[in-house]
Protein backbone atom coordinates (compact mmCIF):
# COMPACT_ATOMS: atom_id res chain seq x y z
CA UNK A 1 0.00 0.00 0.00
CA UNK A 2 2.90 2.37 0.75
CA UNK A 3 4.24 1.90 -2.77
CA UNK A 4 0.86 2.63 -4.39
CA UNK A 5 0.38 5.83 -2.38
CA UNK A 6 3.94 7.19 -2.56
CA UNK A 7 2.97 9.82 -5.20
CA UNK A 8 0.38 11.26 -2.80
CA UNK A 9 2.67 11.91 0.17
CA UNK A 10 1.21 14.32 2.76
CA UNK A 11 -2.23 14.31 1.07
CA UNK A 12 -5.33 12.53 2.30
CA UNK A 13 -6.62 10.10 -0.29
CA UNK A 14 -8.91 7.11 -0.42
CA UNK A 15 -7.50 3.68 -1.14
CA UNK A 16 -9.75 0.98 -2.58
CA UNK A 17 -8.76 -2.58 -1.70
CA UNK A 18 -10.11 -5.44 -3.78
CA UNK A 19 -9.35 -8.84 -2.30
CA UNK A 20 -9.93 -11.98 -4.31
CA UNK A 21 -8.50 -15.40 -3.49
CA UNK A 22 -6.34 -13.85 -0.77
CA UNK A 23 -4.71 -11.52 -3.32
CA UNK A 24 -5.12 -7.79 -2.69
CA UNK A 25 -5.31 -5.20 -5.44
CA UNK A 26 -4.80 -1.58 -4.43
CA UNK A 27 -6.39 1.34 -6.27
CA UNK A 28 -5.82 4.97 -5.31
CA UNK A 29 -8.97 7.12 -5.52
CA UNK A 30 -7.89 10.75 -5.02
CA UNK A 31 -10.38 13.46 -4.15
CA UNK A 32 -10.83 16.60 -6.23
CA UNK A 33 -8.95 18.67 -3.64
CA UNK A 34 -6.02 16.24 -3.65
CA UNK A 35 -5.85 16.51 -7.46
CA UNK A 36 -5.79 20.31 -7.31
CA UNK A 37 -3.14 20.45 -4.59
CA UNK A 38 -0.98 17.85 -6.37
CA UNK A 39 -0.87 19.88 -9.62
CA UNK A 40 2.60 21.27 -10.32
CA UNK A 41 3.16 24.93 -9.49
CA UNK A 42 -0.12 25.11 -7.59
CA UNK A 43 0.02 26.17 -3.99
CA UNK A 44 -2.89 26.20 -1.56
CA UNK A 45 -3.74 29.76 -2.64
CA UNK A 46 -2.48 29.36 -6.20
CA UNK A 47 -3.81 29.67 -9.69
CA UNK A 48 -4.75 26.84 -12.05
CA UNK A 49 -5.50 27.12 -15.75
CA UNK A 50 -8.73 25.97 -17.34
CA UNK A 51 -6.67 23.59 -19.51
CA UNK A 52 -5.23 21.96 -16.37
CA UNK A 53 -8.77 21.43 -15.07
CA UNK A 54 -9.74 19.75 -18.33
CA UNK A 55 -6.78 17.38 -17.95
CA UNK A 56 -8.02 16.15 -14.55
CA UNK A 57 -10.30 13.36 -15.75
CA UNK A 58 -13.01 12.50 -14.75
CA UNK A 59 -13.63 15.16 -12.08
CA UNK A 60 -13.60 18.31 -14.25
CA UNK A 61 -16.78 19.89 -12.92
CA UNK A 62 -16.14 19.05 -9.27
CA UNK A 63 -12.63 20.53 -9.55
CA UNK A 64 -14.14 23.98 -10.05
CA UNK A 65 -16.31 23.66 -6.94
CA UNK A 66 -13.46 22.30 -4.89
CA UNK A 67 -11.15 25.07 -6.09
CA UNK A 68 -13.20 27.56 -4.11
CA UNK A 69 -12.54 25.71 -0.86
CA UNK A 70 -8.79 25.25 -1.30
CA UNK A 71 -8.27 28.88 -2.29
CA UNK A 72 -7.38 28.22 -5.92
CA UNK A 73 -8.15 30.60 -8.81
CA UNK A 74 -8.81 29.53 -12.40
CA UNK A 75 -6.90 31.63 -14.93
CA UNK A 76 -6.81 34.40 -12.31
CA UNK A 77 -10.60 34.34 -11.78
CA UNK A 78 -12.64 33.05 -8.86
CA UNK A 79 -13.82 29.47 -9.62
CA UNK A 80 -17.47 30.40 -9.07
CA UNK A 81 -17.21 32.99 -11.88
CA UNK A 82 -15.98 30.22 -14.21
CA UNK A 83 -18.89 27.99 -13.11
CA UNK A 84 -21.31 30.85 -13.91
CA UNK A 85 -19.68 31.24 -17.36
CA UNK A 86 -20.10 27.51 -18.05
CA UNK A 87 -23.73 27.56 -16.91
CA UNK A 88 -24.52 30.60 -19.09
CA UNK A 89 -22.74 29.13 -22.13
CA UNK A 90 -19.99 31.78 -22.21
CA UNK A 91 -17.36 29.08 -21.53
CA UNK A 92 -17.39 25.41 -22.38
CA UNK A 93 -16.38 22.52 -20.16
CA UNK A 94 -15.72 19.59 -22.55
CA UNK A 95 -17.44 16.31 -21.71
CA UNK A 96 -15.36 13.48 -20.28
Amino acid sequence: MAKATSDWKDLRITVKLTIQNRQAQIEVVPSASALIIKQKNIKHSGNITFDEINSLEPLKRSILGTGQFVGCNVDGCHPHDVIDDINSGAAECPAS
